[in-house]
């Protein structure tokens, strides 16, 4: 990230929109959200704004991270927790902790539970940090508590 600043700021900036989009309760029930709808969890594809356009998350949603198991036509992914925005936005994967290993989301996907309110940092690990700089294979999320009417 040290070579694009406009990208971290952008990143920083749809943080703040992300964070004020969840503190407006909705009433819904726990969802399933497949992590870039048709996409997948791909090389290229731009994670955060799916996020954003994707907003709000709530307490208990469930995220399907669905990717293709490594072979001679696909590259391996991986997702991992960041430890903190700065480490996100590094793209670090020093202090990451690992969620779904290159095998876990083939098939059906694996699956994620925000079961916390807190920010997550979704990073693919793969190529010491390359999917996530360069791949775009980043996002974050700050679930919400559903407001029951």
């Amino acid at each position: 990230m040290a070579g694009n600043p406009g990208a971290s700021v952008a990143l920083i900036g749809a943080f703040f929109v992300l964070v004020l989009l969840s503190s407006s309760p909705v009433t819904t029930i726990a969802s399933k959200i497949n992590v870039g709808g048709p996409v997948n969890w791909t090389f290229g594809f731009n994670y955060t704004d799916w996020a954003l356009k994707s907003a709000p998350f709530y307490v208990n949603d469930t995220l399907v991270f669905k990717y293709d198991p490594p072979n001679s036509t696909t590259h391996a992914h991986s997702v991992y927790l960041a430890k903190d925005l700065r480490s996100f936005l590094a793209c670090d994967m020093s202090r990451a902790q690992l969620a779904g290993d290159v095998m876990r989301g083939a098939g059906e996907g694996f699956q994620f539970v925000l079961r916390k309110r807190k920010t997550y940092f979704f990073v693919c690990g793969e190529k010491a940090g390359f999917h996530c700089s360069t791949g775009l294979m980043r996002f974050f999320v700050r679930p919400v508590r559903r407001c029951h009417v």
